[in-house]
């Protein structure tokens, strides 16, 4: 094995689980993670494709596994699984055992801090093998880092480095380099102050290509999610019934001014384009076709929906660059400097290439305007009263107005244009990220189903 070992110490370790063994353990393991993205579908094989030893101490060995998972219903997917074996676990690491065979007890390494810094290490040294570790060019990476796993995982798992640096694990491996990683790396090329800096990264030959698998980024401490942080707000808002309570939108303005300062730099580093607006209507009007058997509410406002994509379709040519994709107030962060966005690999439904596409910066604009909308209505809706929810709606309304002005003021300082200007394109992308919402509560959330159904509803009518 040629990846440099974390420790040089004797093994008397847990004795290696046998394959079959770990396959099988797995197969029933996977699909109780909440980063498993293929729910609903039974598991019907898992096929090892890499197993590789990266450390073997006295008490702890550390293995990193790529599996490829067929599914009864759905194209196999691959996932990666950084796992710890010991002789026995404390009641921490109880809950993330993945199987017990004879003495070895196998489980989620990312859980397990001496299992962590045997990743942080590797990064720090440049470990090489199947699994590589790679660092940016002046990044300086220390070794010794201990680690603990940050918040809910989600389709990612996110491990804070000794409160240096983030390493984010891939857990559904895409084959490609992840556009988190490019798009980080052309920001850092630009000097963009409203991202974190990428240090490293971890990659794997999977079919012939070069495939990442994890990022290592500076942790932004001291910060707080923007979701968050306008959630407080709305709170306030609602509390007292006065929009002027809790003033959101010089936050607001600044981070119409990051976004469109981000934008630019993509621009300068990776270029622009022209694209005929017709293309990207017609994407969006596939969309909604393809969500009407899933809201059957849609089919009131089709004709005025395709009417809105017309108008759409009819503005010419689009400006097209790099954006982040999948843009929303739970993928920024406020530090006491600056606003910072995070988490730029595209939207998750759509394949590597489809989010390498240029595309109008107005779909990020877009997701910020919808996501002010949920900030506010996600609590409109959960207010049992019906008179009062009548009551405060039209103040959560304002708020979502006052901010979404707020934040295409600050936008438009920083770019030189006025994203409501394309306002016929705005609202297409509006109405394709509303109906995107609308297929999602419908399945995973139908009390909020009413959010994204009355945005579309205010478009058509607009």
């Amino acid at each position: 094995m040629s990846t440099e070992q974390h420790s040089i110490d004797e093994p008397v370790a847990p004795p290696p689980l046998d394959e079959g063994a770990l396959l099988g353990a797995l197969a029933a393991w996977l699909p109780e993670q909440r980063w498993f993205s293929a729910k609903g579908h039974t598991v019907t094989g898992v096929h090892l494709l890499t197993r590789e030893t990266l450390a073997t101490t006295s008490e702890l060995v550390v293995e990193h596994v790529l599996v490829r998972v067929d599914l009864e219903g759905a194209e196999p997917q691959i996932f990666q699984v950084p796992l710890g074996v010991r002789t026995s676990v404390d009641e921490d690491l109880d809950p993330w055992v993945i199987t017990r065979d004879g003495g070895a007890v196998v489980f989620d390494a990312l859980r397990d801090p001496d299992a962590i810094s045997v990743y942080s290490d590797l990064l720090a040294t440049g470990g090489t093998g199947e699994v590589r570790f790679l660092a940016m060019p002046g990044s300086d990476l220390q070794t010794g880092l201990r680690g603990k796993v940050l918040g809910a995982e989600q389709s990612n798992t996110s491990v804070i480095l000794g409160d240096r640096h983030l390493l984010k694990i891939f857990r559904r491996v895409t084959i490609g380099i992840n556009p988190d990683v490019e798009l980080h790396r052309a920001l850092g090329q630009a000097g963009c102050e409203n991202v974190a800096p990428l240090r490293g990264w971890m990659e794997a030959d999977i079919d012939h290509t070069e495939t990442t698998l994890a990022m290592a980024q500076d942790f932004v401490a001291g910060s707080t999610e923007g979701w968050t942080t306008a959630q407080a707000s709305v709170r306030d808002v609602l509390a007292s019934g006065d929009v002027t309570t809790s003033d959101f939108t010089s936050e607001a303005r600044e981070l119409g001014r990051a976004v469109a300062s981000v934008h630019a730099d993509l621009a300068s580093v990776l270029g622009t384009s022209l694209a005929p607006a017709a293309g990207t209507a017609a994407d969006i009007s596939a969309r909604v076709e393809t969500a009407l058997p899933v809201i059957a509410d849609l089919e009131q406002y089709l004709p005025r929906i395709r009417a809105l994509i017309d108008q759409a379709a009819g503005t010419g040519g689009i400006d097209t660059q790099r954006i982040h994709g999948d843009l929303h107030l739970g993928q920024v962060l406020r530090t006491p400097e600056r606003w910072v966005l995070i988490d730029f690999e595209g939207e998750p439904s759509k394949s590597f290439e489809e989010r390498r596409t240029p595309d109008s910066t107005l779909r990020d604009v877009a997701g910020m305007i919808r996501s002010f909308d949920y900030a506010a209505m996600s609590h409109v809706v959960e207010i049992d009263d019906p008179q009062e929810r009548a009551r405060l709606e039209p103040v959560a309304r304002e708020w979502v107005e006052r901010n979404v002005s707020a934040f295409c003021d600050g936008y438009t300082e920083v770019a030189g244009h006025d994203p409501r200007i394309s306002w016929a394109l705005l609202r297409a992308y509006e109405l394709d990220k509303a109906v995107y919402e609308a297929v999602y509560e419908a399945r995973n959330r139908p009390t909020w189903l009413s959010i994204p159904l009355h945005a579309i509803e205010r478009l058509v009518a607009e």
